[in-house]
């Protein structure tokens, strides 16, 4: 016999008199009450798709929106994918005008016998020839060539250990937060003939994480797009029309032409170490939606095309479920915040609207759950949520992205969203010192006439 008492709380209350049956009501009941309990979000979500990587992540350039991620955070061996850095940091010193492409470089002992290492990539250089940056240059993006790498890091900062220096500082100025840069090739130091980097360790090698390698390659397309008629090559030669001319053929073999073409692909550099693993970050634009890859660690394949392979999912990810859209058009008002309040000004508010419009990466066919998010600058407002007069037409009051309300798994972005600026439609002078004066004391009147008339209402 058995006395079962289920109260509304869900609590259980069973008196046993056989065992068997009461743990057999027991699991039902369990059942029961489990099958009605919600289900998170997060917990529903699944990944969309399986990458066989240690590490992967595809974003959308433009707004850092993250499409899909796999252990993103966790810092890992990047092989060449380090020379991004060196990339990032040569094209600024160009820029700057620190640097020029028709600036000489003579091999130093170190880079001499760096070259001359088969077991490498490299460019073979003579010990007293003329280099110019941009061989240096095209030498490393291309066919990934270690001494020029290293010969490109002593004409940026004098000396691999200053650059290091550089690579470093460049990191934590962009927003990456897991990163250690300990030489410019992305080499093992143990590769390094014994000769790696002051500061750094024999056994060390440069890490990121796959987050941040996005980052880093969405500010070398976005900052210096250029790079990307050079990492688009196929393949050139070295030094052409000399006698140490040598073929270069690019390592990305999903290049128009190449083994493992992706349509689109026009970037941007592999990597591979025995600790890293068969590593990759990939660009790709289609139908006006450009997209950053970054697979670290493939695996289920041979080296050299594992990391293509896993790529690949990622692509046909983004570019089959997403599409660029229009959300907010320019002018846009936003619900809920079509206007603000304006203190101490001739009108008492003014309208907002969007300066500029806002595109998205939009899944396809789910515009509907988009919806705008607004975050107000506190720094505009009065503690009781007021702008102050003179308001001049065109101030930003606060930014607006968009925020994914659907039921498939969110990634967010790899650093803060993409947005538009909430601006005010129109100029709002300051009232002068009578308008204010009349307005203190009507405030006052009526506050005192407020209170004698709940005073009298109280009497009957």
């Amino acid at each position: 016999m058995i006395d079962l008492y289920i109260t509304y709380g869900g609590k259980l209350y069973v008196t046993i008199k056989n065992l068997k049956a009461g743990i057999g009501l027991l699991l039902i009941a369990v059942i029961v009450f489990t099958s009605f309990m919600p289900i998170s979000k997060a917990n529903a979500a699944s990944d969309p798709i399986d990458v066989n990587a240690k590490s992967a992540i595809v974003i959308e350039q433009s707004t850092g929106k993250i499409l899909y991620g796999k252990n993103i955070e966790e810092r890992l061996p990047i092989a060449s994918m380090a020379k991004i850095m060196t990339e990032y940091l040569l094209l600024e010193a160009i820029k700057d005008k620190k640097v020029s492409w028709d600036q000489k470089y003579t091999p130093d002992d170190y880079v001499y016998e760096i070259s001359q290492d088969n077991s490498l990539s490299n460019v073979p250089m003579r010990r007293d020839g003329s280099y110019t940056v941009e061989e240096l240059y095209k030498a490393t993006a291309i066919y990934s060539a270690n001494g020029a790498a290293i010969g490109l890091a002593e004409v940026i900062a004098g000396s691999e250990a200053k650059f290091v220096e550089l690579m470093n500082a460049k990191a934590k100025e962009l927003g990456l937060s897991e990163y250690k840069f300990v030489n410019a090739t992305g080499l093992e130091n143990k590769d390094l003939h014994g000769k790696h980097p002051e500061g750094t360790n024999g056994d060390e090698e440069n890490e990121v994480s796959a987050k941040d390698m996005a980052i880093l390659a969405n500010r070398l397309v976005t900052d210096y797009p250029e790079v990307l008629e050079t990492s688009s090559i196929a393949k050139t030669t070295f030094r052409e029309g000399t006698d140490d001319k040598m073929d270069m053929p690019n390592w990305n073999f999903m290049l128009k032409g190449l083994v493992q073409e992706y349509e689109g692909v026009d970037g941007l550099k592999t990597g591979s170490t025995d600790s890293a693993g068969s590593c990759f970050t990939g660009t790709a634009e289609r139908n006006g939606m450009r997209v950053i890859t970054v697979v670290l660690n493939a695996q289920g394949g041979p080296l050299h095309t594992a990391r293509f392979t896993e790529t690949k999912k990622l692509l046909d990810y983004a570019f089959n479920h997403f599409e660029m859209k229009e959300l907010y058009p320019k002018g846009q008002v936003i619900k809920g915040q079509e206007k603000a309040l304006v203190d101490q000004g001739k009108k008492h508010e003014v309208a907002l609207e969007l300066n500029d419009s806002l595109s998205f990466p939009v899944k396809k066919g789910e515009e509907k759950n988009y919806q705008p998010k607004v975050e107000l600058q506190k720094d505009k407002y009065t503690s009781d949520n007021k702008l102050t007069a003179p308001v001049k037409k065109g101030d930003a009051v606060g930014k607006v992205t968009a925020e994914y309300t659907g039921s498939d798994k969110d990634y967010g972005f790899i650093q803060a969203g993409k947005n538009s600026e909430l601006v005010t439609k129109e100029n709002v002078e300051k009232a002068n010192w009578f308008i204010l004066s009349m307005r203190s004391i009507g405030g006052f009147f009526s506050g005192v006439w407020g209170s004698i008339v709940d005073t009298v209402t109280g009497w009957f």
